[in-house]
């Protein structure tokens, strides 16, 4: 709730809130705690992963609850593309959860309106809901069975392979 007020507010307003909870928040080499980080997307990896400038540096991050279909599997270029759409060379406001083993920062990306950019992916049918790192998400869900349904993005294809089992191959 708090969130959806801050995104509500200018953007002038809202970075110098931020900026002046940044002072206050301890000094660490990432975003290793859960909070609220802004930046630009300087590159998108694929689907589900992408890089946001922060302390003048690239963070890598890993977009919460969602699996798109990986390099060289079906969908996964046009899954990099439709993020790329969405966030790359943009300021995006990451709500961020802590770390992965691969050392990513897990986050939920928001667009400067709000949007939710993992909402998005799966109401465009360009990923999966992970259900095992985003057991019981309700909005997740929703967006899931809608695209199903509709035969949008790689669900146009009863074939496709979710991209935890097309690693295991």
């Amino acid at each position: 709730m708090r969130l959806m007020a801050l995104l509500a507010m200018n953007g002038t307003v809202l970075r110098a809130i931020l900026f002046t909870l940044t002072l206050t928040l301890p000094s660490v080499p990432s975003f290793s705690y859960a909070g609220i980080i802004t930046g630009p997307v300087i590159s998108v990896l694929d689907g589900d992963t992408i890089e946001v400038l922060h302390n003048q540096r690239p963070e890598r991050i890993r977009l919460h609850g969602i699996d798109c279909p990986e390099k060289g599997q079906a969908y996964g270029t046009k899954a990099k593309q439709a993020t790329s759409a969405l966030v790359f060379g943009k300021e995006v406001t990451l709500q961020t959860y802590g770390m992965d083993k691969y050392g990513r920062t897990i986050a939920d990306v928001l667009q400067s309106d709000g949007a939710n950019v993992n909402h998005e992916l799966v109401k465009d049918g360009w990923c999966w809901w992970y259900r095992k790192y985003a057991p019981g998400d309700a909005t997740l869900e929703r967006l899931e069975i809608e695209a199903r349904e509709a035969k949008r993005g790689l669900w146009a294809d009863p074939t496709s392979i979710p991209p935890w089992e097309w690693r295991k191959r």
